[in-house]
Parts: structure tokens; C-alpha cells; sequence
């Protein structure tokens, strides 16, 4: 990617303005985690039961996405993505003014309905707005936003919430909501529709059995990102001798490598997509095996966590580029499906890591536990490249002369 490709990326306010909602979404998604112990004493529950805030976000998230995606099928992208931050504002302005436990569930669960359908919807927005060869550095500069407020929105909210009480946060993101919704309003153009959208084609994408691998590679690799996410801090206090007030600048370095293992991602995607995603998983079961061999070594453990941050955060503009480019005219439900696997992946991971440190594991296994699933995610795209080109193949048997017959297959 040259330095002038790069720049007209970064100075395309349409991308810019995805970017600001995304980054208020993710902070909203997160920041509940540090926050928990304020939002308990305010509203006289237990930590346990208010850790279900975070549950029933992510429920939301992965079964409110896709029916939001197939019912505005047949709406201008524009208008939905907009709707959607309304929503977005609305929920945490419900966060905001919630006095009771139940009413702050239900307004996380209206906050998550507007998030699998931005980043599904968003990422065919973005992939819409620059040539084809750019498309998956649009997706990532658009997932750029989360990844950027897990380094600044998540501390900052916390901070913010732990100095001035937990509501105080949630105006505050609900702010940001309005800004990014503006800019979506300024700068988002009004795209022409080449095809009239379909809820049957949405709906019809989902019979492409490389749209499932897709998905099944995202829910895989979200597991073994959260059997060692939700865990990492004990692992880094108790396994690598990192003092408790250290552990958060621990996190600090891990997100700069978060960041830049994002734009490496959405460049290895332009480049040779599934080749280097099998590359990735390689490198990354590499990363966990290496952290298990130094967890005990605080500035080893340290320096590693910032290589898997970089590695494993390269994964997710990848995957979901691919889905967009398999589903074809059924890419809006399918991404926001991709965003649904994600989240069940990160359930699914931290039930994971826990069970197995129920069960007697010790803390400085997770790790190697980690890497089991991503081996299994290295299967799969090593499964979606040999039917990738099997299909090609009889594809080219049936179909010898493109001219005289209509050919299509997904490129690696």
C-alpha cells in the first residue's frame, strides 16, 4: 500500500464518519467491563448479575443483527446506517437515565440491536466506496474505529465513569453517537442502486457453503481470542509477577499492537486474501506457544502480548472481507452474520477458558488452550481454499470458454 493510497483512505470522510460510529460502538460494548463495580453499588446487585449486562449485549448482538439486515434489505444503505446510530443514541441515552437493574438491561439490549447491522452493512458500504483492489483497507479503516476505542474509548470511559459516575459515560458515548451520526448525514453519498435489493438474494447468499466457512473461521478464531482476552490480566498478575498497577499499561502496549495488527490485516486482504490467513493462523499458534514458554518472564509475557495483539487482530478485517466477497448480493445479512459469529465466539471463549480453570487447568495453560481453537480456524481456511478451487476446477470443465457461457467462482 503506498503513502499516497494511504492518505486518500484516511482523508475519505464517508470512511472517516463509518469510522466515528464504529468507534462509539465499540465503546459502549466495552466499557460496561469497567464499570461493573459502580453500575453493582449504584443499582444495589451483585457483580455476577451485573456482568449480565454484558451477556445480554452480546445476545443482542448476535440474534438482533440479522433480522435488522434482512428487513432493511430493500433500504438505501444511507438511510439504514443512520437509523441505526438513532437507535444507538437512543439506547445509551436509556443507559444514562436507567435507575433500576431491569431497565438497564433492556437498554443494553436496544443499544445491540444497532450493532451487528453497522459493521454488517457498513463494511458493504465501505467496501462500496473505493476501487476493488482497496476494499478490504476500506473495511479495515472502518473497524479501525472499534479497534481504536478498545485503546482509547474503553480507558477513558472507565475513567471517566469511575471519577464522575457510570451514567456520565453513557452521555458521553451517546455524544459521540450524534457526531458520527451527522457525519454520516454529511459525508455518506447517496449510492445508485444497480440492482434492486432482495430479501430472497439476501437470503439466498446463505447457500453458498463458502459464506459458512467464513462464519465458522470467525466464530473459531473469536474463541481462542477470548479463551486469553477475558483471562489475560490474572495471567499477566499471577503467572508473570506484573504488578496490579501495571497490568493496564500491560493492556496499553497490547492495544498499540491491536492497531497496527488491524491495518496489517486490511492490507494483507488487498493483497492475497486467504493465502494470508492461512499465514496468520500459522504465525499465531506460533505467538501462543511462545507465550506459554515466557508467561513467567513479566517483560517477555509483556512484549509477546503486544506480538499476539498485532497477530491475532489481523484476523478480522480478513474474514470479514471475505464474507463480502463470497456472499455477493446477499453481503449485507452475511456480514452482519460474520458480526454475530464474533460475538458468539467471544461467549463461547470465555465460558471456554473458565470451564477449563473450574476443572483444576492451571492459569499459565491458557495459552495452549488458545491455540486449539485457532488451529481449528487454520483448518477451516485451508478447507475453504481446496473447495475454492475445486469448485473452479468444475467450474472450468462445464464452462471451458467464458465468452460462450456465464462462469463465476470466489478468488483466493
Amino acid at each position: 500500500m503506498t503513502s499516497a493510497s494511504s492518505a486518500r483512505l484516511f482523508s475519505n470522510p464517508a470512511l472517516l464518519a463509518l469510522a466515528a460510529a464504529t468507534f462509539g460502538i465499540g465503546t459502549t460494548e466495552f466499557v460496561i467491563m469497567g464499570l461493573l463495580p459502580e453500575v453493582a453499588a449504584d443499582l444495589r446487585v451483585s457483580i455476577p448479575k451485573a456482568g449480565l449486562l454484558i451477556s445480554a449485549y452480546a445476545l443482542g448482538v448476535t440474534l438482533g443483527g440479522p433480522p435488522i439486515a434482512a428487513l432493511t434489505a430493500k433500504l438505501p444503505r444511507k438511510g439504514t446506517l443512520i437509523a441505526l446510530m438513532a437507535i444507538f443514541i437512543a439506547g445509551n441515552l436509556w443507559c444514562a437515565l436507567s435507575a433500576q437493574y431491569n431497565s438497564l438491561v433492556f437498554a443494553r439490549l436496544l443499544t445491540s440491536l444497532a450493532h451487528a447491522a453497522f459493521f454488517g452493512i457498513g463494511s458493504v458500504t465501505a467496501a462500496s466506496l473505493v476501487p476493488e483492489d482497496k476494499k478490504s483497507r476500506a473495511i479495515g479503516l472502518m473497524i479501525g474505529g472499534l479497534t481504536l476505542s478498545n485503546v482509547l474509548g474503553v480507558p477513558l470511559g472507565t475513567m471517566l465513569g469511575q471519577h464522575a459516575g457510570w451514567r456520565t459515560t453513557f452521555w458521553a458515548v451517546a455524544g459521540t453517537g450524534v457526531v458520527a451520526m451527522f457525519a454520516l448525514a454529511r459525508w455518506l453519498p447517496r449510492q445508485e442502486i444497480t440492482q434492486a435489493p432482495s430479501l430472497r438474494r439476501e437470503l439466498g447468499a446463505l447457500r453458498e457453503s463458502q459464506v459458512w466457512l467464513a462464519l465458522a473461521i470467525s466464530v473459531f478464531s473469536s474463541i481462542s481470542m477470548f479463551v486469553l482476552f477475558t483471562y489475560v490480566s490474572p495471567l499477566l498478575r499471577d503467572v508473570s509477577g506484573v504488578a496490579p498497577h501495571h497490568v493496564g499499561g500491560a493492556l496499553l502496549i497490547c492495544g498499540v499492537g491491536i492497531v497496527i495488527g488491524n491495518a496489517v490485516g486490511a492490507w494483507l486482504g488487498d493483497w492475497k486474501l486467504m493465502p494470508s490467513l492461512v499465514g496468520v493462523f500459522l504465525a499465531l499458534i506460533a505467538v501462543f506457544a511462545l507465550f506459554a514458554g515466557v508467561s513467567h518472564i513479566a517483560w517477555a509475557a509483556v512484549a509477546v502480548l503486544f506480538l499476539w495483539g498485532l497477530v491475532h487482530f489481523a484476523v478480522g478485517t480478513m474474514t470479514q472481507t471475505r464474507v463480502v466477497d463470497v456472499a455477493r448480493e446477499g453481503a449485507n445479512l452475511a456480514a452482519t452474520l460474520n458480526i454475530g459469529a464474533f460475538n458468539l465466539g467471544n461467549a463461547i471463549g470465555a465460558w471456554m477458558g473458565g470451564a477449563a480453570l473450574d476443572h483444576g487447568m492451571p492459569l499459565r495453560h491458557i495459552p495452549w488452550l488458545a491455540a486449539a481453537p485457532a488451529a481449528g480456524a487454520l483448518a477451516l481456511t485451508v478447507t475453504a481454499i481446496a473447495v475454492s478451487r475445486r469448485n473452479r476446477a468444475t467450474s472450468t470443465l462445464a464452462c471451458p470458454t467464458p465468452e460462450t457461457c456465464n462462469c463465476s467462482g470466489s478468488a483466493l
